[in-house]
C-alpha cells in the first residue's frame, strides 16, 4: 500500500495532496510539531500526526515510517534525502522530484546558501508560491503516485 507523508507545517498543496489521495483510495500523514496551527482534515484516510516541537522532530517522525512503497511532500532537502536514502520518492511542494541525481547538489548548494547567511550575505530567500508550481506539483505528485502504485522504481 502506497502512503503520502506530508511536511505539514508550511505545506501549501496539502489539499491537493487530499483530492489525490482521496481519489486514489490513498493514506495520508501529515506530520506537524503544532507550531502552526493546520485545519485537521475531515476523510479518515488523511490523519493528523503532532510531535513535539523541536528541530527535526517531524522529519524524524516521517524518515522512521517511511518505506519504498510511500511519497513524501516536503520542501526540505534534507528529510527529501533522508526519505530517498530509504527508497521511497520525494516530491518539493513546486513540483521538484527529488532522485538520487539531483539531492547531493541541492544538499550542497543549501549548505553554500546557509553559510553565506552566516556571513551576512542576503540570498533573496524563495520565489513565491505559483499556479504554475501548484500545476508542477500536481504533476509530479500524479507521476509519483503512479509510479508508487506500479511499484516502478522512479530513480
Amino acid at each position: 500500500m502506497v502512503d503520502i507523508y506530508i511536511d505539514g507545517d508550511a505545506c501549501p498543496v496539502r489539499d491537493e495532496v487530499y483530492r489525490v489521495a482521496d481519489r486514489l483510495g490513498l493514506d495520508v500523514f501529515v506530520v506537524t510539531n503544532g507550531s502552526r496551527p493546520i485545519r485537521p482534515p475531515g476523510p479518515p484516510n488523511i490523519r493528523m500526526v503532532v510531535v513535539a516541537e523541536g528541530a527535526d522532530k517531524a522529519d524524524d517522525w516521517i524518515a522512521e515510517r517511511i518505506t519504498v512503497a510511500d511519497i513524501c511532500v516536503t520542501a526540505d532537502i534534507p528529510l527529501a534525502a533522508r526519505c530517498l536514502k530509504k527508497g521511497a520518492r520525494a516530491v518539493s511542494p513546486t513540483g521538484k522530484t527529488w532522485a538520487d541525481a539531483n539531492i547531493g547538489q541541492a544538499l550542497a548548494s543549501r549548505e553554500v546558501g546557509r553559510h553565506l547567511r552566516e556571513l551576512g550575505v542576503d540570498t533573496g530567500g524563495p520565489a513565491p508560491f505559483s499556479k504554475a508550481d501548484r500545476s508542477k506539483f500536481l504533476n509530479a505528485l500524479d507521476t509519483a503516485t503512479q509510479a508508487a502504485l506500479r511499484g516502478t522504481a522512479t530513480r
